[in-house]
């Protein structure tokens, strides 16, 4: 077994009298794609922002390439490499493709944008990834819902990471644009990258994670392969009702 890239382990949080996170765990390779299923208030939401530095955890052990770390900020997160595509993108409909991948780090030349350069660089990443926009140049807000999340995706690549979260990327999107989404995914796994998916759309789970980890209430209770043979396993793992059956029969 190979040392994981990145991995936590005793990570509790609580709000008030709500324990969103009671002694998680959580660990992924590179070139790994690991789901993270569960319900509502199961503890997705808050494990994935203490992985982005967006909360900071009451306890949390991290590891990072076999050396303990501290996440405590997003910037902490983006300097050790892990990056994070949220549900709502954050892209600007107003601006371009070229735009919204260099918002806020925009090359220049002279103290003057260099927009050629820009254009290059997101024309070379496209095609890396195959992700086909009509025109670099359009609105985003012009694309579709698929190629806005593509879009998204490519732009926390500038940034070089080695994690990279999603956050049901999937969702919304019609058949045809979902495909886009899962084929990207396996493609960002092919350049070694680490891949989380937070998703509730188990068939697109099954469909590109190498392994699944399900929370419930806040707790790791299972951990499977990503093979669509252990789906009624995993829906009873998200839903309970392994345990209950468990406990009828004591």
């Amino acid at each position: 077994m190979t040392e994981p890239l990145l991995s936590f382990a005793s990570v509790s949080k609580t709000y008030g009298a709500v324990r969103a996170l009671d002694d998680a765990s959580f660990s992924i390779s590179a070139g790994e794609v690991v789901a993270l299923v569960g319900d509502n208030g199961a503890g997705k939401s808050t494990l994935v922002k203490v992985m982005s530095g967006t909360v900071v955890p009451d306890t949390a052990e991290i590891i990072f390439e076999g050396r303990p770390v501290r996440i405590q900020h997003p910037n902490d997160a983006a300097q050790l490499g892990i990056a994070t595509v949220y549900q709502d993108l954050a892209l600007c409909n107003n601006l371009d493709v070229v735009a919204n991948l260099f918002l806020g780090h925009e090359r220049s030349k002279l103290s003057l944008i260099d927009e050629l350069e820009m254009e290059r660089e997101t024309a070379d990443l496209l095609a890396e990834l195959a992700i086909t926009p009509r025109s670099l140049r359009v609105p985003i807000g012009g694309l579709s819902g698929g190629q806005r999340q593509t879009v998204a995706i490519a732009r926390c690549l500038l940034g070089k990471p080695k994690v990279i979260i999603l956050d049901e990327p999937t969702a919304a999107l019609g058949l045809a644009q979902k495909q886009q989404v899962i084929d990207l995914i396996r493609r960002l796994q092919a350049r070694g990258l680490a891949v989380i998916l937070i998703s509730h759309n188990l068939a697109e789970v099954f469909a590109v994670a190498d392994r699944i980890e399900v929370l419930r209430l806040g707790r790791n209770v299972a951990s499977f392969p990503g093979d669509p043979r252990h789906q009624d396993e995993v829906v009873a793992a998200i839903t309970g009702a392994g345990v209950a059956i468990s406990e009828a029969a004591q």
